[in-house]
C-alpha cells in the first residue's frame, strides 16, 4: 500500500455498524479495508479517531470565492471534502459576454449573498463566458471536490438582458434558455438551480431575475435534467409557511426531471412547529405522488448577526426596502427623522411579516460598536441598554446605529436553542426526506454561522446529545447524492 490507516474506528458509509480496523490505500483510491491491510510506504495510528468518508456540503456559495481562495475556507477545515456551489440561481456563469450583464449579476451577489461589492469587483476578472469555460479555469485547482448547478438568474439575464428583471420570458427567449441549459449541463453543470423566494431581491431592490419567471418556465427548465444522468434540482421556495401550490410546484419540478429536488432550510424552532410541519410535509406529499423532494436543515440552532448597512432578511419588513436602498447617509440621516422612524417601527411590528425579525427586540444583543464612547454596550441586551437611557429598544437600536454611523452589529436569541426545539430537530434530522447542511459557506460570512455544520453535527448532535447517528447520516446524504448522480 501507498498510505496505510492503522487501528481506527471505522464508518464506511454503507449505514453498517462502525468497527475497528485498518485502511490502505493504493494509486489514490481506497484498497482493502480490514485487521490488517497488510505494510505500507507511509502510516497513520489512527488510534482513538473515527475513520469515515468526508462530509458532503450540499449548499454552498464557492461561486466568487473560489476566485480567489481555491483552498475553499472554511468548509476545508470542517471534514467538508465536497461542495455543490452554484445554489439558488445565482452563478457567474453562463454569460453574455455584454459587460452591463455581468455588473448586474456582481451587484445582485452581493446583496442577495452578503459578498462584498468591493471583494467581487476586484476578484471576479472572467475569463469565461460558457459554462464549460468557467468549469475549466478552476479544474485541478480546488483543495477539495467542487461541483456547480447551473443558476436560474444568471440563464435569465444571459437570454433576456434587462428583461430578465420583472418580465414573463417570450416562447422564443424560453427555448433560448433552455437550449443554454441544455449545453452548460453537457458542459459539466451538475444541475440546476432557482428562487421563487420573497427573502431574494437584487441590488436595486427588484426581485431577482428567476422570481419573473412561470411554472411553465420553471418545468421546461427543470424537464431538461431528464437527459443528464447525475444531476439534480435545488430551489428556494420561500419562507412559509408553506401551501398545496407550493407542494405542486416542487412535486412537479422533480417528476419533470426524474430527478430529486433539495430547497433550502428548514429551521428547527418549537415555536414556529405549525410552519415547520408544513415545510416537512411537503416531501411526504411528493413522494405519495412519485416524486423526490428533500429538505436541508442546518445542524445546529441558527444565530443571525444583523446590521443597517447590509440590511439583509430586514428587506422582508413591512416597507423597509427603499430604506435599505439609501446610501449611507441618506440612511442616517432617514433614522434621525420621527415620521420615517414611526413608519419603520410599525412596518417592523406588522403581524403579516414573512419574518418576525423584531419580536423580541428586548432580548437582541450588541455584538459589536466601533466606537469607544459606545463600548460598553457590547454583549449587552438592547433591553437592558433602553432601561438605562430611558428609551425603548426600537430607539435605543436606531440611536445607537445613528451614533455608530451604522458600524454596529447586533443579533437575536439563537433560534431554536431550547430543550423543546432540540426534541423537534431530532424528529427533523431523522425524517428520511430531510438532508443536513444548509451550511451557505461563501455568503453571509457576516451574517452567521452555519458553516461549521460538522463539528456542530458532531459535537452537538452526535456526541452530546446522541441525536443522530452518525453511520445512519453519513449513508443517508452520501446514498441520496450516489442516487442523484448515479
Amino acid at each position: 500500500m501507498d498510505l496505510a490507516i492503522r487501528n481506527a474506528v471505522i464508518v464506511d458509509g454503507t449505514g453498517a455498524p462502525r468497527f475497528g480496523g485498518d485502511l490502505g490505500v493504493k494509486d489514490g483510491r481506497i484498497a482493502a479495508i480490514g485487521a490488517d491491510v497488510g505494510s505500507a510506504a507511509e502510516e497513520i495510528d489512527a488510534r482513538g479517531a473515527v475513520l469515515a468518508p468526508g462530509f458532503i456540503d450540499c449548499h454552498t456559495h464557492y461561486d466568487a470565492q473560489i476566485c480567489w481562495d481555491n483552498m475553499l475556507s472554511p468548509s476545508v477545515y470542517h471534514g467538508v471534502t465536497t461542495v455543490l456551489a452554484g445554489n439558488c440561481g445565482f452563478t457567474l456563469a453562463p454569460l453574455s459576454g455584454r459587460a452591463e450583464d455581468l455588473d448586474y449579476l456582481i451587484g445582485m451577489l452581493s446583496t442577495v449573498e452578503g459578498m462584498p461589492i468591493a471583494a467581487l469587483k476586484h476578484a471576479v476578472k472572467p475569463s469565461w463566458q460558457s459554462f464549460g469555460q468557467f468549469l475549466d479555469v478552476f479544474e485541478g485547482k480546488n483543495a477539495i471536490n467542487t461541483a456547480f448547478m447551473v443558476g436560474h438568474s444568471a440563464l435569465r439575464r444571459c437570454v433576456m438582458g434587462e428583461r430578465a428583471v420583472g418580465h414573463e420570458a417570450t416562447a422564443e427567449e424560453l427555448a433560448a434558455m433552455v437550449a443554454l441549459l441544455r449545453v452548460s449541463l453537457a458542459e459539466g453543470g451538475m444541475g440546476f438551480s432557482t428562487s421563487t423566494s420573497i427573502s431574494h431581491s437584487d441590488h436595486l431592490g427588484n426581485p431577482v431575475p428567476s422570481r419573473s419567471a412561470t411554472d411553465e418556465e420553471l418545468l421546461a427548465l427543470s424537464r431538461v435534467l431528464r437527459d443528464f444522468p447525475g444531476t439534480w434540482l435545488e430551489i428556494v421556495p420561500g419562507v412559509g409557511p408553506f401551501d398545496e401550490r407550493d407542494y405542486e410546484r416542487l412535486t412537479q419540478m422533480s417528476l419533470a426531471a426524474q430527478r430529486p429536488i433539495n430547497w433550502n432550510a428548514v429551521f428547527v424552532d418549537v415555536k414556529r412547529k405549525d410552519l415547520i410541519d408544513t415545510q416537512v410535509a411537503m416531501a411526504h406529499y411528493a413522494a405519495a405522488r412519485g416524486a423526490k423532494v428533500l429538505g436541508l436543515c442546518p445542524t445546529a440552532p441558527v444565530k443571525a448577526f444583523l446590521n443597517f448597512r447590509s440590511g439583509f432578511a430586514l428587506a422582508m419588513l413591512d416597507g423597509w426596502l427603499p430604506f435599505l436602498r439609501l446610501a449611507d447617509a441618506e440612511k442616517i440621516a432617514a433614522m434621525q427623522d420621527p415620521a420615517v422612524r414611526a413608519r419603520l417601527k410599525a412596518g417592523a411590528e406588522n403581524p403579516d411579516n414573512p419574518i418576525q425579525t423584531f419580536s423580541d427586540l428586548d432580548d437582541y444583543l450588541i455584538e459589536s460598536v466601533q466606537s469607544a464612547r459606545n463600548a460598553h454596550y457590547q454583549g449587552r441586551l438592547v433591553g437592558e441598554i433602553a432601561a438605562t437611557r430611558g428609551s425603548n429598544a426600537f430607539d435605543t437600536l436606531f440611536d445607537l446605529a445613528v451614533e455608530e454611523e451604522l458600524e454596529l452589529t447586533f443579533s437575536g436569541p439563537a433560534l431554536g436553542a431550547d430543550e423543546a426545539s432540540w426534541d423537534l430537530r431530532e424528529a427533523v434530522w431523522n425524517d428520511p426526506h430531510m438532508l443536513l447542511g444548509a451550511s451557505d459557506a461563501g455568503a453571509h460570512v457576516d451574517m452567521f454561522n452555519t458553516f461549521a455544520l460538522t463539528t456542530q453535527l458532531l459535537g452537538e448532535g452526535v456526541r452530546s446529545r446522541g441525536i443522530y447517528s452518525l453511520e445512519r447520516g453519513v449513508h443517508r446524504i452520501t446514498g441520496e447524492l450516489a442516487d442523484a448522480f448515479g
